[in-house]
């Protein structure tokens, strides 16, 4: 799990957590960072289940005044929810949208994209209110026979196709920042045994990645063709390099 690092150009509460289908199924996961007031864009597997859109839950049965109240929502043989592949699967041509959510090595990264508002269902029936309405997010890339990729989010209602797409695959750089912490500067070299000495190991990895990232940041994109833009400091007046002759107590 990890916040992205870059907020989106329009206004969001707060940067929402982003996390792979091993958290993404875990509802009690997705529950607890909705309790801590967190946005989230996770990943799910194509079993979990949801109603379709506009659909609930069975309202709890009428109470006859005889036993406990009722209060549990219910599900009958033919209002059941689906999984979310069998959802994607049936939803019509014009349900699916090309998105480029970045430029790659190559070329634009680009595909086909759906998104619905609608309830999770796990375990509903033993709650007394059905879930609020999330996102679901549904990759479908033209040359797979099926949907590859799926998502819960629970940004605004008003959160536009392309910014989702955006948030989902900020993944992959968290990914990537992950990769070039733990072999370019040893985050996953730590040997110790105690908890105060990795922490103090993350977080010198940590800072020295800040700070190559900022440096990075300051080349132009013009750089690629070896003209690279930096601001050059001015010089103190009374600044004398270490070791010249002029430098006081020099040999």
């Amino acid at each position: 799990m990890q916040q992205i690092r870059t907020a989106l150009d329009r206004e969001i509460p707060t940067a929402p957590v982003l996390t792979d289908a091993g958290y993404g199924n875990d509802t009690g996961f997705r529950d607890g960072l909705t309790e801590l007031g967190l946005l989230y864009v996770v990943g799910i597997q194509s079993s979990v289940s949801v109603w379709k859109p506009g659909q609930a839950p069975l309202p709890k049965r009428k109470w006859k005044g005889i036993g406990r109240p009722t209060k549990l929502l219910r599900r009958n043989g033919q209002h059941n929810p689906l999984a979310v592949r069998e959802l994607a699967m049936s939803l019509p041509a014009s349900a699916w949208k090309t998105v480029r959510w970045r430029q790659g090595t190559r070329k634009p990264l680009r595909s086909r994209f759906a998104a619905l508002r609608l309830r999770p269902a796990h375990r509903d029936y033993e709650s007394s209110e059905p879930r609020p309405q999330e996102w679901l997010l549904i990759e479908w890339p033209k040359a797979e026979a099926e949907p590859t990729k799926y998502w819960l989010s629970t940004l605004p209602a008003d959160t536009p196709l392309a910014d989702l797409v955006r948030l989902a695959k900020q993944r992959w750089i968290i990914e990537r920042d992950y990769e070039e912490l733990k072999q370019e500067l040893g985050l996953g070299h730590y040997e110790g045994r105690g908890w105060r000495g990795f922490h103090h190991h993350a977080t010198l990895c940590i800072a020295a990645y800040g700070f190559l990232v900022a440096e990075r940041s300051r080349f132009s994109p013009s750089a690629r063709a070896g003209q690279v833009d930096l601001p050059v400091a001015e010089m103190p007046l009374k600044f004398r390099p270490r070791g010249s002759p002029s430098t006081r107590g020099a040999a």
